[in-house]
């Protein structure tokens, strides 16, 4: 096992999801290293449409692996603005890059959008010990 990241800029969802939040209040969501590692090498990610709306913890699309399938888990509520279709011809950037390339949405964060699930990096690796 390699040594996981945890970048500083970030937030994590107990779900294994991240979200990098701008300042204008969009925000960049992908999944996690961890949950990289635990899935192998990504061969296809399925994901929404621009202008689909999700809630904190919905189900927002899935990653397969050779391993498994695994459900997405939106960490905030908000609308998509874009996917990284990227990722349709090149799924792999999920696993060399899982908070660079890897991305897979970006989002419009809800006014009302509850952050209090949120993790930051230590908290989010003490729940994974």
């Amino acid at each position: 096992m390699s040594e996981l990241t945890f970048p500083e800029d970030i937030l994590y969802h107990p779900e294994h999801t991240w979200v990098r939040i701008a300042d204008d209040n969009t925000a960049v969501v992908g999944i996690t290293d961890f949950a990289q590692e635990q899935l192998g090498e990504v061969a296809f990610v399925d994901l929404p449409s621009a202008g689909a709306a999700f809630g904190a913890g919905d189900e927002f699309g899935t990653v397969e692996s050779i391993k498994a399938v695994s459900s997405l888990h939106m960490p905030i509520t908000g609308t998509v603005t874009e996917v990284n279709e990227a990722l349709g011809s090149d799924p792999s950037h999920v696993n060399t890059s899982p908070y660079g390339e890897g991305w897979m949405l970006r989002i419009s964060i809800a006014p009302d959008a509850d952050r209090t699930q949120l993790l930051d990096g230590p908290a989010y690796a003490a729940q994974l010990k």
